[in-house]
């Protein structure tokens, strides 16, 4: 019988191979991040308002870099300080996320790792080296933090909800200030902890109700987002509305609330 390679669709055992390269890289890297955070000199350059960036970013992006290149040379890699182009198959990389606190020694940041096929995120990592926690999903497999299963939280009173909102400078703040006072009015209590990719793990876990930032990257949300989905709760259209490329908004939640988020927030939800 002959068979059409071109149209017999993906091998899974290449994405069993991604996905354990994906999780080796997301643990390799966290120890490099996590090197640099105990050194004395975390000095930074600004890339722009708020917008930071130290040696480690670079360090650890290098060692994302090379080791995906070597382990599947035809993949396409999108990271936040080297950059590049999307392919049918990419990776995609935030190697700390949360370098505002890094850079201050503030112990609150992630390595996020994806991996987008044609359009889907497939596989998705992030390493919380201080806490030693490694968040990891594939596409309709569920997701596990350290090995055990995570299921979001079953809140459904707003009196009872924590949730985060990130910041961009590339809107108006009169909208966070907006979407703030909205979760205030609700009874929600609003907090951010200035890294997007660990604020949707939590989502996922449970330790959030729901994460909401009006623009941003596609390599700070692309795993979480992955995470959300995989623990049962609700996302927004990203990657249908051009994320990869161009970033956009960011929305995902325990279903329980998820409505009531988004009216709050002014962020679509995924029907």
């Amino acid at each position: 019988m002959n068979i059409d390679l071109r149209t017999a669709g993906p091998d899974p055992s290449d994405l069993d191979a991604r996905a354990d390269l994906c999780r080796d890289l997301a643990l390799s890297a966290g120890r490099i991040a996590l090197e640099g955070l105990g050194r004395a000199d975390r000095s930074f350059r600004l890339k722009g308002a708020q917008d930071f960036l130290t040696e480690t970013d670079a360090a650890v992006e290098d060692h994302l870099r090379a080791a995906i290149a070597a382990a599947f040379p035809g993949d396409a890699f999108l990271g936040e300080e080297g950059g590049g182009r999307p392919g049918r198959e990419t990776w995609v990389v935030d190697p700390i996320d949360g370098t505002a606190n890094f850079a201050r020694g503030v112990p609150h940041f992630c390595v996020s790792i994806a991996f987008v096929r044609d359009g889907a995120t497939e596989i998705g990592a992030i390493c919380n080296p201080v806490l030693g926690e490694l968040h990891f999903a594939r596409r309709g497999a569920g997701v596990v933090r350290n090995g055990a299963p995570v299921r979001v939280a079953a809140t459904s009173d707003f009196a009872a909800a924590c949730v985060e909102l990130g910041w961009s400078n590339r809107v108006p703040n009169a909208r966070y200030l907006e979407a703030m006072a909205a979760l205030l009015e609700l009874g929600a209590n609003v907090r951010r902890g200035a890294s997007g990719a660990l604020g949707l793990a939590w989502v996922a876990d449970g330790r959030s109700d729901g994460y909401a930032e009006a623009h941003m990257n596609a390599w700070d949300c692309l795993a979480g987002l992955l995470m959300v989905e995989e623990a049962g709760g609700r996302v927004g259209r990203f990657l249908e509305l051009g994320g990869l490329e161009r970033g956009g908004p960011v929305i995902a939640a325990a279903p329980g609330i998820a409505e009531g988020f988004a009216a709050a927030t002014g962020l679509a939800l995924r029907a």
